[in-house]
C-alpha cells in the first residue's frame, strides 16, 4: 500500500498536489533534508500492487507510512530522533493512481515529543512526501510514535490510533525480496525490502481495521527539498506529454 502508505502511497501524483498547491500558497523555499528509515504496511496481500497501478488485492488497499528520521534539518529547525506517519485508504475498485484526490482519507500523525518549531517543520515536509492533496478529508494529529524491533519482528505504534507488526519474508536466493524503482515510486519509494505483517490495527478516522499476513515494506531513506523539486518538475513534464498525447486530433 501507499502507506502508510501508503498502502503504502502514490508518489508519481504528487504533482497534482503541488500544482494546486502552488496555486493557493506562496511557495516554501526553507531547505530540507531527512535520512532514517521507512516502515510502511497495507490491507493488500504481499506484494502490494497499488505501487504497479494496478487495484488492490482486497476492495480497497488501507494502511500507512511511517517515517522514523535518524537525522534531519528543516532550514535551521533539528528533527533528529523524530517521526511522522500517515495513514490513508483508496476508494473501492480503484487503483491508487486514478483515485488520487478522492481517497476516502488521509490522516497525518505528527511525533508529540517535537517541539512546536520542530511540530511545523514536520508538517511541512509531510505536506511535500506523504501523499499531499491525496483526500479531502484530512486531518493532524500529535502522538507517540514508536517502533520496538525484537529479531525480525518490527512493531510499529502509532499512539492510540494504530499499530502494525511486519518482518520481511526471505527470498528464494536468499536474502530479502527488493523492488526497485517501480511505477508509483517517488524518491522515499525508489527501493524497499518485501515482508508481511503479523498484525495491522487502526482505530481512527471512522475506521476499525485489524487483519495480518498482508503487506509489510521495509525501507532507507535520505532525501531532501532538491530531490522533490526535481521529482516534481519530472512529473510535470510527463503529465504535459501525456495531455498533448491526449489531445483531439492527436494521432
Amino acid at each position: 500500500m501507499k502507506l502508510l502508505l501508503p498502502c503504502a502511497f502514490v508518489g508519481g501524483l504528487l504533482f497534482h498536489a503541488a500544482s494546486v498547491q502552488a496555486a493557493n500558497e506562496q511557495k516554501d523555499t526553507t531547505p530540507w533534508k531527512i535520512t532514517g528509515q521507512l516502515e510502511e504496511a497495507c490491507s493488500c496481500d504481499a506484494a502490494c500492487p497499488c505501487w504497479f497501478n494496478s487495484k488492490p488485492t482486497k476492495m480497497t488497499c488501507g494502511g500507512g507510512q511511517v517515517l522514523f528520521i535518524e537525522k534531519g534539518n528543516y532550514g535551521d529547525v533539528k528533527l533528529d530522533g523524530l517521526a511522522l506517519a500517515t495513514m490513508g485508504q483508496s476508494p473501492e475498485g480503484k487503483t491508487m493512481m486514478e483515485s488520487y484526490g478522492n481517497w476516502n482519507f488521509a490522516y497525518y500523525y505528527i511525533d508529540e515529543k517535537a517541539n512546536p518549531n520542530q511540530r511545523k517543520a514536520l508538517e511541512a515536509i509531510a505536506g511535500a512526501v506523504l501523499t499531499p492533496g491525496v483526500s479531502k478529508k484530512t486531518q493532524t494529529r500529535y502522538a507517540p510514535i514508536t517502533r520496538k524491533i525484537e529479531g525480525k519482528e518490527h512493531q510499529i505504534t502509532i499512539g492510540q490510533y494504530g499499530t502494525f507488526h511486519g518482518h520481511l519474508v526471505e527470498g528464494g536466493m536468499g536474502g530479502a525480496p527488493k523492488i526497485v524503482n517501480p511505477p508509483g515510486a517517488d524518491p522515499l519509494h525508489h527501493q524497499y525490502e518485501q515482508g508481511r505483517t503479523t498484525k495491522m490495527t487502526y482505530n481512527d478516522a471512522d475506521q476499525n481495521w485489524s487483519w495480518s499476513n498482508s503487506n509489510y515494506m521495509l525501507g532507507t531513506f535520505s532525501v531532501d527539498n532538491v530531490q522533490y523539486e526535481k521529482f516534481a518538475a519530472g512529473l510535470a513534464q510527463k503529465m504535459a506529454g501525456t495531455e498533448a498525447e491526449k489531445a483531439p486530433g492527436k494521432k
